[in-house]
């Protein structure tokens, strides 16, 4: 049995990442545990600090025990870490010990914040994002692929996508789409540089094979113009789709924040919850 690293949320989060995440556990037919991270900054005596340290995660710990016992979820393992940077413990830790996934509310902010942002960029774990801002749900799994790429590592990427969203479609029950997003800019296509319907009707021409080998029906398969964040937020709001699984090449540097730019939009428009796949897992 694999295991699922559930993240407490924020303070000021609406979304019960607890209860979800169990829940998601029990349909993956993995073994949950719970993490709490806490940490404040204290200048003066080291005692004082030491003691002020112990009291909050004590008190943490309480308050989610109790929680526990509400959800009658009081055999659930629960840790209460000490740490400045989630990121760090959370990526390190999931990774030596095993684990097959990180579940976490996102932030409904202008901009994720970076404890989002760094995780999604050092993990190499798939994280489960989720929605504080949910569709009225339906019952399907969208799954994006680049089904252009002749990189070997995105292909990878691609067969991992499909993997893990197969995977999550039998075990939630749910209907599985694929997505693959030709990226055209507006202008170009204001400008009608291009006739987009026929570039789009050459996509399935040329992944015929690809598309059977996969096997779903016609009327689960989209192959869109456009922008890969808006489009992807348009289709799964019209499929009211329970989850976005999308992969993510994880890059360092100037390159590493023009990808994580890119994920963000697409997390920060998202209604779905989105289960991202890093290239490294």
């Amino acid at each position: 049995m694999g295991k699922l690293f559930i993240i407490e949320p924020h303070e000021s989060a609406h979304t019960d990442v607890i209860t979800k995440g169990l829940q998601l556990a029990k349909m993956l037919q993995k073994s949950p545990e719970i993490f709490a991270y806490c940490y404040e900054y204290f200048y003066g005596d080291p005692i004082i600090y030491e003691e002020a340290k112990q009291q909050l995660q004590q008190h943490k710990q309480q308050q989610l025990l109790e929680r526990l016992q509400q959800l009658d979820a009081g055999d659930v393992p629960l840790h209460v870490v000490w740490c400045k940077y989630l990121y760090e413990h959370a990526c390190e830790y999931a990774t030596n010990e095993g684990f097959d996934l990180i579940v976490k509310g996102i932030h409904a902010s202008e901009h994720m914040l970076p404890t989002d942002w760094q995780l999604l960029r050092t993990t190499k774990v798939p994280v489960m994002l989720l929605t504080q801002n949910p569709l009225q749900r339906g019952n399907s799994v969208l799954m994006a692929l680049d089904l252009d790429t002749e990189n070997p590592q995105k292909q990878q990427l691609n067969q991992q996508v499909l993997q893990h969203a197969r995977t999550l479609a039998e075990a939630t029950g749910g209907q599985l789409h694929l997505a693959y997003i030709l990226r055209i800019p507006r202008l170009i296509r204001d400008l009608e540089v291009l006739n987009v319907q026929l570039l789009v009707k050459d996509a399935y021409r040329r992944h015929q094979l690809t598309l059977a080998e996969i096997g779903l029906p016609k009327e689960q398969i989209h192959i869109i113009s456009g922008e890969p964040d808006l489009c992807l937020y348009q289709l799964a709001c019209r499929l009211k789709s329970d989850y976005l699984v999308m992969g993510v090449r994880q890059r360092k540097g100037l390159m590493g924040w023009m990808l994580g730019n890119t994920a963000e939009q697409i997390l920060l428009r998202s209604r779905s919850d989105v289960l991202v796949i890093p290239s490294s897992s």
